[in-house]
């Protein structure tokens, strides 16, 4: 085994039977490497752009919202409590006082706590009676929030609020608009903090593209009307 510890040529060294090329050559410029080419390193800017948390998609911001649902009356509640199905009620429909009857706690008020807080307010009244409570709250079927149309479109009435619909996702879930709509007069009236309040809704723009911060998301007790 040869072992050459200086190269005075640009010929390959040998190092305890290793092929190694000299990083230069005596000409002074850099020898290729026959390696793929490492990366170079990325500049301050571009690491801290990589390091920084990206902005969510829609659906990911939606997944990540705190448990805001908040339970009225009539909907319709699953309360499952692990391993006790004696005590579990597969179906409860929430009455007008806001209440819900459980064995062994009977009546518990859960109207305007959301799905979370009632299961903290069913286990700590379970924990008088049994170890360590498991408690499950899922809202089955929401019947308590609503958004109303009124006006020139297919099927009047209220349409229950069962995801953040908009004002278009709501002409849409009433059959769309009749032929008599006055398509760019359609207002939403909301009720919020002892005052009602009018925001326009102009149809053709939003179905062209423009201006849709028009669109806005619903809440629960929006009135949309459309003139004829």
């Amino acid at each position: 085994m040869r072992t050459t510890s200086i190269c005075k040529s640009g010929v390959a060294c040998v190092l305890f039977g290793i092929a190694m090329a000299p990083a230069v050559a005596q000409s002074g410029k850099a020898t290729p490497s026959s390696g793929p080419a490492s990366p170079s390193p990325a500049s301050p800017a571009q690491a801290a752009l990589a390091a920084s948390p990206q902005p969510l998609t829609t659906s990911e911001r939606i997944r990540k919202d705190p448990d805001d649902y908040r339970i009225g009356a009539g909907d319709v509640l699953q309360v499952s409590v692990w391993k006790s199905p004696e005590i579990s009620v597969p179906t409860v429909t929430v009455r007008p006082d806001g209440m819900i009857t459980i064995p062994l706690i009977k009546d518990v008020h859960v109207g305007q706590l959301t799905p979370s807080q009632a299961e903290r307010l069913i286990t700590d009244g379970l924990a008088k009676y049994i170890i360590d409570p498991n408690v499950t709250v899922i809202v089955a079927t929401s019947n308590s929030k609503k958004v109303y149309i009124v006006g020139s479109v297919k099927t009047e009435g209220p349409i229950a609020y069962t995801y953040r619909m908009t004002v278009m996702q709501a002409i849409s879930e009433a059959g769309g608009l009749t032929e008599y709509a006055k398509r760019r007069k359609i207002y939403v009236i909301r009720h919020e903090a002892g005052r009602d309040y009018r925001m326009d809704f102009n149809y053709d723009e939003v179905v062209r593209g423009t201006r849709m911060e028009q669109n806005i998301e619903l809440l629960p007790g929006d009135t949309v009307v459309i003139p004829q």
